[in-house]
């Protein structure tokens, strides 16, 4: 039976599905998703809103408008419904955007569409075999696929993380919420408001209302019903305001859990397949979002055989610290949102420090996703951390450093005197851009940091060589990220 073959097969078109095959398409990479759903249609609750880090990531793209005309600008980074402003921030967006999920993968899906990516809706993976040199993959309802890698972006009950046999260890869960969009014959109790069981919530949304209430015992898996939410009501408010109609109902749990390995050979997860945690903080959607931007120009060096099939393990080295962060951060919010006297006097104890500019920096950093630092050693500050977003003056005119990387190629900017850097052997991979920069160079957290003569930047706008015309650490840092010198 002929199989039809595919680079890379990712599984799941949710957020962090479709941004990867994107960075693959970029890349010129073979890259298909099956989907089980038939559209990207989306009921149910999912992330209302994007971190600042992920609007850079856009922008990085050259996609970013299509996101802000359709969204809300708002200061939105919170510690357990503390607000932190990160208005102050040096990033030209320095905020977050209101947009709904089924928004955001509609206009996501739009851009996977233009750069052709080929989707097998309707289509769930039963299995999958994996050898020396690929994937066979067994889909329902149809002929099976072979790639010569698998994502899993299928969500925490992933189907590929299970079949791989990828331990996902964490927390069990110790409360359930439900949240639904209903109609309501009376007006409720609108806004937010904690008590003993937990944290409740009224939003009014066109033509309907938006509901979030804690039960006050953890709910069975499955679908939820009206009366299970009428019951939930009845025991915060004492009524439930003649709820009928449900869009939709849905349960969701504080269960933390994260993958044990994020990779298996040919086998790779990414977003909630990876890790799940209580949407506190609305961060889970932007940390898959930048997994797969992490992941796309290292699996599309190894599938093009610029780079040894060892780049892949840098996935894990550098994006499991970053959600093992968010799950703590996450459980930590949850224990300041329980509603006692003693937890509401560490709560304005808190709330006190947060005003002050140095915690409400460093946890507005972590929420916003713009201090993240991957380990590549010691040397500049700037070294494993976001490229800022610099007013470059260059030789063909203003360019912004984003706009250098909507390709998502690799750049060494040098900010020194134009020429005196030799990299012939990685001359048809990386861009070698002269360029000056006469203001500050501030970074998120950090504040100010020393002016670099040079920069090597990778795809995802992280910095993985900072030096000068010495070139010295240059030729390794080139092998490290970018393949080893092509034979002249």
């Amino acid at each position: 039976m002929t199989m039809t073959q595919h680079a890379v097969v990712i599984v799941g078109g949710g957020p962090t599905g479709m941004m990867l095959a994107a960075e693959l398409a970029l890349a010129k990479v073979d890259v298909a998703i099956v989907e089980r759903r038939e559209t990207q249609d989306l009921d149910g609750a999912r992330s209302r809103g994007l971190h600042a880090r992920t609007i850079e990531v856009l922008d990085q793209r050259g996609v970013v408008e299509r996101f802000l005309s359709q969204g809300q600008v708002a200061q939105v980074a919170g510690f357990a419904w503390i607000p932190l402003s990160i208005s102050d921030f040096p990033s030209r967006h320095p905020y977050g955007l209101g947009l709904e999920q089924k928004e955001f993968e509609r206009i996501l899906a739009g851009w996977v569409n233009e750069l052709g990516v080929r989707i097998y809706r309707g289509r769930e993976v039963t299995g999958f075999a994996q050898d020396d040199s690929g994937v066979d993959i067994t889909l329902s309802g149809g002929p099976s696929l072979r790639a010569g890698y698998l994502v899993g972006c299928d969500g925490g009950r992933s189907v590929i993380r299970k079949a791989a046999g990828i331990e996902f260890t964490g927390w069990d869960p110790t409360v359930s919420c439900l949240i639904a969009e209903v109609q309501m014959t009376q007006e409720p109790a609108w806004g937010m408001r904690r008590d003993a069981i937990g944290v409740h919530a009224f939003a009014r949304l066109e033509g309907r209302v938006g509901v979030m209430v804690t039960e006050r015992q953890i709910g069975p898996r499955g679908q939820p019903a009206l009366r299970e939410l009428s019951d939930a009501l009845v025991a915060v408010y004492g009524t439930d305001y003649g709820i009928h109609s449900p869009n939709w109902i849905s349960r969701f749990t504080d269960l933390t859990r994260q993958a044990a390995a994020y990779r298996d050979r040919r086998v790779l997860l990414a977003g909630d397949s990876a890790h799940v945690h209580f949407p506190v903080g609305g961060q889970g959607l932007n940390l898959g979002v930048q997994d797969a931007v992490n992941l796309g120009w290292k699996l599309a060096q190894v599938v093009k055989r610029t780079s040894p099939d060892s780049l892949l393990d840098s996935y894990q080295l550098e994006r499991h610290p970053v959600a093992a962060r968010v799950l703590r951060n996450t459980m930590a919010s949850l224990a300041l949102l329980r509603s006692d006297d003693r937890v509401e006097a560490l709560r304005e104890t808190l709330a006190e420090l947060l005003r002050m500019d140095e915690p409400r920096r460093r946890i507005a950093g972590m929420m916003s996703g713009l201090d993240i630092r991957y380990d590549l050693g010691e040397g500049h500050p700037l070294l494993g951390r976001r490229m800022p977003d610099l007013d470059l003056v260059t030789a063909n005119g203003p360019r912004r450093v984003f706009t250098l990387l909507h390709e998502a190629r690799p750049i060494l900017l040098n900010l020194g005197e134009p020429g005196g850097f030799e990299i012939a052997p990685w001359a048809n991979r990386v861009r070698i851009v002269d360029a000056r920069y006469s203001g500050p160079w501030e970074l998120p957290v950090l504040g100010a940091v020393t002016a670099p003569a040079a920069v090597l930047i990778r795809p995802d706008g992280h910095v993985a060589w900072v030096g000068d015309r010495t070139q010295l650490g240059l030729t390794d840092a080139l092998t490290r990220w970018f393949g080893p010198p092509a034979a002249a």
